[in-house]
C-alpha cells in the first residue's frame, strides 16, 4: 500500500510539472492580416535581389478599399506595422534617387489615382507617426480597374525597362509603381 501511495505521489508530481508546461505551449490566434513578402527578382533561388517589401495583407471582408484606406489620407500600405521596402541598389522613383537601404511605404489612395510615398521612418505602427519631412520620394500613379477582385491586399513585382514595376492590387483596384535604376 505504501508503494502505491509513493507511486501515486510521484505520478501526481510529474503531472503537475508537465501540466504547467502545456499552458506554456499556447499560441496566440492567427493574425487577421498576415505578413507577406514580395521581391524582385521573385525567384527564391535568386539571391541577388533588387528590391524586397515586407507588408501585412488586410482582407476586404465585404468592405470597400476606400473605406479601409480612408481615401485622401496617408495610409500605412497594408495593415499593422508600416510596410518596409528595402532597395539593394540605388533606385529612382519619378526621377528622384532613393539610396540603397530600408524605408517605409505609405499611400494616399483615391478612386482615380494613388500617391505612393517612400519615407525614411521605419518600425512604425500604421501611419500614425507619419512625418512628410521624412519623405524621400513620391509619385502619383493612375488606378486601373480589373474584372477580378482581390480579397487580400497584394503586391507583386514585374521586370520593366531598366528596373521593376511594383504592382498593387486590392478589390478591383490595380496600381503600378515604376522603379528604375
Amino acid at each position: 500500500m505504501k508503494n502505491k501511495m509513493i507511486i501515486a505521489s510521484i505520478v501526481f508530481s510529474i503531472a503537475m510539472l508537465f501540466g504547467n508546461q502545456v499552458d506554456a505551449q499556447n499560441f496566440s490566434s492567427l493574425d487577421k492580416s498576415p505578413l507577406d513578402v514580395a521581391s524582385y527578382p521573385s525567384s527564391y533561388r535568386e539571391s541577388n535581389k533588387l528590391v524586397k517589401i515586407v507588408y501585412s495583407r488586410p482582407q476586404l471582408k465585404g468592405r470597400s478599399v476606400a473605406k479601409l484606406t480612408k481615401g485622401g489620407q496617408v495610409w500605412r500600405f497594408g495593415a499593422n506595422e508600416s510596410a518596409e521596402i528595402t532597395f539593394y541598389t540605388d533606385m529612382k522613383l519619378d526621377g528622384k534617387t532613393i539610396k540603397a537601404g530600408s524605408y517605409s511605404v505609405a499611400a494616399i489612395t483615391g478612386e482615380k489615382e494613388w500617391t505612393i510615398i517612400i519615407n525614411t521612418a521605419v518600425n512604425g505602427w500604421g501611419s500614425y507617426s507619419y512625418d512628410e519631412a521624412n519623405d524621400v520620394a513620391r509619385i502619383t500613379v493612375p488606378v486601373t480597374k480589373a474584372s477580378e477582385s482581390l480579397e487580400a491586399f497584394s503586391i507583386a513585382f514585374e521586370e520593366s525597362d531598366n528596373g521593376t514595376h511594383m504592382h498593387l492590387g486590392w478589390g478591383e483596384d490595380r496600381v503600378a509603381v515604376p522603379f528604375t535604376k
